[in-house]
């Protein structure tokens, strides 16, 4: 399920899966949309620091430049601006957040 509502940077998504586990409030804005770390995070269910390891691969390997994917949003409520990362970047790092887990499962299940 999700909602839309406009707000003065775009839309807001309101993102809830069908059990309710999890529900996601995400920007919408040029046609894509935007997570913070804290987001992914909850998307994937894994820490965010293991997110932080995986973004900086992402950008340090050359998968995608960070300068078009990645918008810094000042919020009224935090000293320092927000890191917002475009759906490609989520995309990466769900692919090697599910790619990691997924290789050290089938590691365990050999009993290695």
């Amino acid at each position: 399920m999700t909602d839309r509502a406009v707000g003065s940077r775009g839309e807001i998504a309101l993102y809830q899966t069908p059990d309710g586990e999890l529900r996601l409030e995400v920007q919408l804005d040029e046609e894509t949309v935007w997570l913070t770390q804290a987001q992914m995070a909850e998307l994937f269910g894994r820490e965010r620091s293991v997110i932080t390891k995986h973004l900086g691969n992402v950008f340090r390997e050359g998968e995608l430049a960070k300068e078009s994917n990645v918008q810094n949003l000042h919020i009224a409520s935090s000293d320092r601006p927000v890191a917002l990362y475009n759906l490609d970047v989520v995309i990466s790092v769900g692919y090697r957040v599910k790619s990691a887990h997924f290789a050290h499962r089938e590691h365990s299940d050999r009993g290695a």
